[in-house]
């Protein structure tokens, strides 16, 4: 499966941060923001990755990740001149989803607990995924009905009148018909492509999986000042307590097996002394002590 993350827009809601850097490149405690969806794809298991983004922070975003390889990943770039919705993302991305199937992330979303993703991605043979969250705001998101099977029944994109709780987050899994189903869409009042419509049609054909996280699961939308800061703080208290780091793409690529043991090492011992390195540095040592 390939992975593209979705990291262009204004980011006028965290303005005046954005006036230098994409809202993608914000930090969230101790990480760029873009380091969390990143972290949750390598997670499920994607390797090959698209990063959409604006034209002017594109080449930041270039220095930051590079090509991936360092991590055992391939990351490829493209260019949103303009936002007009999220499933704006497969007409530019066609050429790197080829035939395959493909997940899309926000760059904005934090995820963290279960195992629900990574299960989702395991067993994802076709047709669309996506997830149901609960929520006290639905009216700001896509919101899924369900019947009393727990089947969904209908997505809408920011109703006035939610019927249900239950908003889906940015992260979304699609076979390959998600392309010609794109190319089909009309824009909405908004002048979008809009996702929603997207759920809407694989809802249609019958194709349309939707999956409940628990209660123990965090989504984190880090899009307004807000929001980052609650993020940051969410992430430092887990981190903190818990002994372990949310958002780290090495840890990821070493444990899915994309780095070795002694790449991971050599990664670690170029990086200058800090926080971050210290806690890779515990993960090796771990995972010496373990024989892994």
């Amino acid at each position: 499966m390939k992975g593209i993350i979705l990291a262009g827009g204004t980011g006028s809601r965290l303005f005046p941060l954005t006036r230098v850097a994409s809202k993608q490149l914000q930090p969230v405690y101790d990480k760029p923001m873009v380091y969390y969806p990143l972290t949750t794809l390598v997670e499920g298991g994607v390797r090959e990755f698209c990063l959409i983004t604006t034209p002017q922070d594109l080449p930041r975003f270039r220095q930051l990740l590079g090509n991936g390889a360092g991590w055992g990943l391939s990351i490829e770039y493209r260019e949103q001149p303009r936002p007009e919705g999220i499933a704006q993302a497969f007409l530019i991305g066609e050429s790197f989803i080829g035939e395959d199937p493909v997940a899309l992330i926000l760059g904005d979303n934090v995820f963290y607990g279960a195992d629900s993703f990574q299960r989702a991605f395991a067993e994802f043979q076709s047709g669309a995924t996506i997830f149901g969250y609960h929520v006290n705001d639905p009216q700001r998101y896509g919101v899924v009905e369900f019947d009393s099977q727990g089947r969904a029944i209908s997505i809408e994109e920011k109703p006035k009148a939610p019927k249900s709780n239950y908003a889906v987050p940015g992260l979304y899994l699609y076979d390959n018909q998600v392309l010609s189903i794109t190319k089909n869409l009309k824009p909405s009042r908004r002048g979008e492509l809009e996702i929603t419509d997207v759920n809407v049609e694989y809802l249609r054909r019958g194709q349309l999986h939707v999956s409940s996280l628990s209660r123990g699961f965090a989504w984190l939308d880090a899009g307004t000042s807000s929001s980052l800061h609650e993020a940051s703080a969410y992430v430092q208290t887990i981190e903190k307590r818990a002994g372990i780091k949310i958002g780290c793409p090495e840890e990821a690529a070493f444990r899915r097996g994309h780095l070795s043991l002694q790449k991971l090492e050599a990664l670690t011992d170029e990086m200058p002394d800090c926080e971050y390195r210290e806690y890779l540095k515990g993960v090796i040592e771990e995972a010496k002590r373990l024989g892994k």
